[in-house]
């Protein structure tokens, strides 16, 4: 027997997740990491027993934080939530908590119980604003005013941000409270490679 078409059930599509990163921050991370490892590498094959470990401290230290402040950090942003991964902590704000999303020096996503977070993956860069207001205003040289683009990235980035914040807030699944986890697999080794280090400089 076929279904009525007023019974059936519709599935609504789910829009995939957008991801929002720093191809410069991520660079320039794994272009440190490789200089690390190649400096820690030398240290454990040519230097003594107390080099080899304080380079193992080093690294242990230093590898962490620099994985946290230039590859680790995303937004991710579906019909549901927001998803901030800063440094050390992952803030998920349901869009109806988010009140707010502005740029000044740097990007910041605001609740309504006024609770502020920066948004480490969305750079704000004053060079490409300064650009992208000479091609809106057409007082670039001659030529360059429509290869410039209007917006700067990570202005057209937060602008996609809001408008999901507005199209979703008020979903049934896109209510709650923001919740924070903090990254331990970051934080741990950082702080036992400095632990470490100290040890090892009290000793000797």
């Amino acid at each position: 027997m076929k279904t009525p078409e007023s019974q059936r059930s519709v599935t609504r599509p789910v829009a995939a997740e957008r991801a929002y990163r720093s191809p410069a921050g991520i660079a320039g991370g794994v272009l440190l990491l490789v200089m690390g490892a190649w400096l820690g590498f030398d240290a454990l094959v040519n230097g003594d027993a107390r080099t080899a470990w304080l380079a193992v401290a080093a690294l242990l230290f230093v590898a962490p934080l620099v994985v946290a402040f230039t590859v680790r950090p995303a937004v991710y942003a579906n019909e549901d939530r927001l998803r901030v991964r800063n440094p050390f902590r992952v803030i998920t704000l349901p869009w109806a908590s988010v009140a707010d999303v502005r740029a000044g020096y740097s990007s910041e996503v605001f609740t309504e119980g006024g609770d502020k977070y920066q948004l480490w993956a969305i750079p704000v860069s004053m060079r490409a604003r300064k650009k992208a207001n000479r091609a809106r205003n057409g007082s670039g040289p001659k030529g360059d005013a429509d290869s410039l683009p209007r917006k700067a990235a990570g202005d057209q980035s937060l602008d996609e941000i809001r408008e999901l914040a507005r199209d979703h807030a008020d979903r049934p699944s896109a209510q709650g409270e923001p919740s924070i986890r903090w990254a331990y697999e970051i934080v741990v080794p950082a702080v036992v490679g400095a632990v470490l280090m100290a040890v090892l400089v009290v000793i000797g």
